[in-house]
């Protein structure tokens, strides 16, 4: 499978994933407890599967941890 190196929270990453879906398979994070920006913009969850990452894709990750 080709890799493509994304940015991800910050840290240089290859990764096989084709869309914001597949990277978070990818990392064993649940899509219900992250939210996700892509270049900038927010992504909607429902748009997870739906939306392509190319090399070069800056990627912010921000997961949500219950607690009390």
């Amino acid at each position: 499978m080709d890799t493509h190196e994304l940015v991800v929270n910050g840290e240089k990453r290859a990764s096989a994933a084709r869309t914001l879906s597949d990277l978070l398979a990818e990392l064993a994070l649940a899509e219900q407890a992250v939210v996700a920006e892509l270049n900038g913009c927010v992504i909607d969850r429902k748009d997870y599967a739906a939306t392509c990452l190319a090399a070069g894709d800056v990627v912010e990750l921000i997961r949500f941890v219950g607690g009390g």
